[in-house]
């Protein structure tokens, strides 16, 4: 299903660095990140958010999914809104995006969706990809994940 998304600001961690799907490495790295978010309670740092979700991105890719990408966990703002001296912000563009939805058991249900969408003939732009965590993904058990892949013109 495409979706378009108008442009929106987050608020939260961004990785330090880029990091590659290859030998696992962003496995390690974003996994580091979401502890770090965890731990820190940065969702509860994140004023003025406009709702409860939180979202994963893939973004600044150097050339398609194999080589070096940029990712940040946060949560949507106010595109005015001001953020917190330890905190880092990033703008998601206006964009046509494909939406998938992963189901079932956490993280093994969103990592089957990506293999999914790898193997797939999407032309993918590799411009602000994201995974959205909201109420359905609660239940580790049995969540639900939403996935949107920035689609090529």
């Amino acid at each position: 299903m495409t979706e378009r998304k108008d442009e929106f600001k987050l608020v939260g961690l961004k990785l330090n660095g880029k990091t590659t799907n290859q030998n696992k490495q962003s496995s390690k790295d974003c996994g580091d990140l979401w502890h770090k978010f965890e731990t820190d309670k940065i969702f509860d740092l994140i004023t003025e958010k406009l709702s409860d979700e939180i979202y994963a991105i893939y973004f600044d890719y150097e050339k398609g999914e194999t080589a070096p990408f940029s990712y940040f966990i946060g949560c949507k703002v106010g595109k005015h809104s001001e953020t917190p001296k330890e905190l880092a912000e990033l703008m998601i563009p206006a964009q046509e995006y494909i939406k998938f939805t992963a189901k079932g058991a956490m993280t093994g249900c969103i990592t089957d969706t990506w293999k999914e969408i790898r193997n797939s003939d999407i032309k993918r732009s590799f411009g602000f990809d994201f995974e959205v965590y909201d109420e359905r993904s609660k239940d580790w058990s049995d969540g639900e994940v939403d996935i949107y892949i920035s689609k090529m013109d």
